[in-house]
């Protein structure tokens, strides 16, 4: 499915095309202490790096926790301000939420983002003709799909494993709805794949 996504939104970024062990994880939805300062905790075990797409809500109420993303060397970027469904909202409203977004980056980080990702993956394209003047549009080629209460842990695992390569883009969420499957997931992920010579890298922006 993400292959005809990517021949019908050539603009969003999918993957990056490589040759190399490279794996780019990117987690949604936060921070949040209860999940964030976790995930943090295991990708310091293995010397990875992320690429944390915030909520501005969230940046306000946890800026100790965004900054310390910031500070241990993860990108962050922008997930709109309130978690915004892009479909079922006003483009214009949806724009002044993606730059209050952008406002509470900057309030803590002191530079804008140049990364955006759309909530549930939902998105206009007036919308996006507009986020592209500043933003990359960044999505993704592995849904672990750990929010999926559904979705048990092992079979979540054995899905994102399946589905990474090189150059995959792979999201997990750091959120109180998908920290279940993460808590089981992401620790043994991180090490399969450290294992098999892979590097966990940011975007080079």
């Amino acid at each position: 499915m993400t292959r005809l996504f990517e021949i019908l939104f050539p603009k969003y970024i999918w993957r990056i095309k490589t040759t190399e062990k490279k794996i780019y994880l990117t987690f949604d939805d936060g921070p949040i202490p209860e999940v964030t300062e976790w995930v943090l905790e295991q990708l310091a075990l293995f010397n990875a790096k992320a690429t944390f797409f915030c909520v501005g809500e969230n940046i306000l109420k946890h800026p100790e926790i965004f900054e310390k993303i910031v500070n241990l060397g993860h990108s962050v970027a922008n997930h709109t301000q309130n978690h915004l469904k892009g479909w079922k909202t006003e483009t214009e409203l949806y724009l002044d939420n993606f730059h209050l977004c952008e406002s509470s980056i900057v309030s803590i980080k002191k530079e804008k983002s140049n990364l955006f990702r759309p909530p549930y993956g939902q998105l206009k394209r007036k919308q996006a003709s507009e986020i592209l003047k500043t933003h990359k549009i960044w999505m993704w080629s592995v849904l672990t799909k750990d929010y999926d209460a559904n979705f048990n842990e092992g079979r979540c695992l054995e899905n994102a494993i399946k589905k990474t390569g090189n150059g995959s883009i792979v999201l997990f969420h750091d959120s109180l709805k998908a920290q279940k499957n993460l808590k089981y997931v992401l620790p043994k992920y991180l090490e399969h794949f450290s294992k098999k010579g892979y590097r966990f890298e940011i975007m080079e922006l």
